[in-house]
């Protein structure tokens, strides 16, 4: 028994080595919260790491939406190849791919999203044999106006584009004026030379 028992350690630990009993999951990355303002589109940011080769033939990719209020799951988008948005529901027509097999992402864009779209949006990978691990999920928020949070944000990407734009105009103004002012040094010191030098027939 004892040595049977030390044969299968032994045949385990050279399976384990040999990465045979590596454990597979998928690991997929989402921001837990997001907001959009009514009438606008959305990037639903889904990205993923697998322990096995990314196989873009094999990879497969859904989106579904449970909704605040209580009511069946609904598909959302699939992407196997190639994307497959909806034909019907109220995500017709109003979703289209925006990921990256080969980069790990698996983003979709909502367009001009409603209230009715408030909810979670669940993304799931797999990439064969690696199909097992927790989904992502995203919780959207349809807004009549941006927060403002996303106010403030936006008035100091202004203010900072702005100022780029300002501190360029003035660097450009400071070398040109330099440029000038060498110039006009050069100028005297090939001119100075020339009034002082007198009329040799002068007594």
């Amino acid at each position: 028994m004892c040595v049977k028992g030390l044969r299968f350690l032994t045949v385990l630990c050279g399976l384990a080595a040999s990465g045979m009993l590596q454990v597979s999951g998928m690991r997929i990355y989402t921001h837990g919260n997001v907001e959009a303002v009514n009438g606008t589109d959305v990037r639903l940011k889904c990205t993923f790491e697998s322990s096995a080769p990314i196989n873009p033939s094999s990879v497969v990719i859904s989106w579904s939406f449970r909704p605040l209020k209580p009511g069946r799951e609904e598909s959302v988008f699939h992407y196997q190849q190639k994307p497959y948005p909806p034909v019907d529901g109220i995500f017709r027509k109003r979703v289209s791919w925006a990921g990256d097999i080969m980069g790990r992402d698996a983003s979709i864009i909502l367009q001009q999203v409603k209230f009715t779209y408030n909810g979670t949006y669940i993304c799931q990978v797999k990439n064969p044999p690696d199909v097992h691990g927790a989904v992502g999920e995203i919780r959207l928020r349809v807004v009549t106006t941006a927060s403002f949070s996303e106010l403030l944000y936006l008035a100091f990407a202004v203010l900072g584009g702005i100022l780029i734009v300002v501190f360029l105009l003035v660097v450009i103004w400071s070398c040109r004026r330099c440029k000038r002012r060498r110039q006009g040094q050069l100028e005297e010191n090939v001119e100075a030379p020339r009034k002082e030098r007198k009329d040799p027939t002068a007594w």
